[in-house]
């Protein structure tokens, strides 16, 4: 799941919210490149903790930086949970094979879920000039996702018994998840300014008084 430079570069000019300098942007995109390449090298390596316990170091930075936290910890287990999903149904077709990690049958690797978590991180910050630009999300997501998975399986993350099919069917995936999630992230900005009365959930008025 390769979070290109695009998303760096690109001018916020939809939603944008305080604090997001660029500085904010180059370091939240470079955090994810880490936690993807620690979730792929540690379960290739058979030790998918340390994947793990990168993306929760990173979520908890993350979360702190946020001015809604609970709305943000909203976002990032919902997207969780469908990773878990998807990867899981593609796992159990036998489309992808993992190396370590798994916990039960039709759910993702538990490295695969902190990634996706790792993921989440980037909706409302690197990748927030794709809110509302939902076919170019969907591009994103058709090229991107097929992109992410072939990196992966070089570096000994993942297998395809069948190429063909594996990577049809996360293209076809990737390009229907990825502008549900920018629109989720809209619905659940925890970047969002404290006084903004939109979609999102404000928090509660004894954690805006601490």
């Amino acid at each position: 799941m390769f979070n290109t430079a695009i998303s760096v570069r690109a001018r916020l000019t939809t939603t944008p919210a305080p604090g997001l300098t660029m500085a904010r942007l180059l370091t939240n995109f470079l955090i994810f490149q880490g936690c993807w390449l620690a979730c792929v090298l540690s379960g290739a390596a058979g030790a998918p903790w340390l994947g793990i316990a990168a993306v929760g170091l990173a979520v908890t930075l993350h979360l702190w930086g946020a001015t809604r936290p609970l709305v943000e910890l909203a976002l990032l287990s919902t997207v969780g949970l469908i990773g878990a999903v998807w990867d899981g149904l593609l796992s159990g077709f036998g489309w992808l094979v993992y190396p370590s990690g798994h916990f039960m049958d039709w759910i993702a690797p538990s490295w695969i879920i902190a990634m996706w978590i790792g993921f989440a991180t980037t909706l409302n910050v690197s990748m927030r000039w794709l809110r509302r630009r939902y076919a170019t999300a969907f591009f994103f997501g058709l090229v991107g996702g097929p992109l992410a998975f072939v990196a992966g399986a070089r570096l000994g993350g993942v297998a395809f018994p069948d190429p063909v099919i594996a990577l049809s069917a996360i293209a076809a995936g990737w390009s229907a998840i990825t502008p549900m999630m920018i629109w989720l992230a809209s619905q659940l900005d925890g970047f969002a300014p404290p006084d903004d009365a939109g979609a999102t959930t404000a928090r509660p008025a004894s954690a805006e008084a601490s």
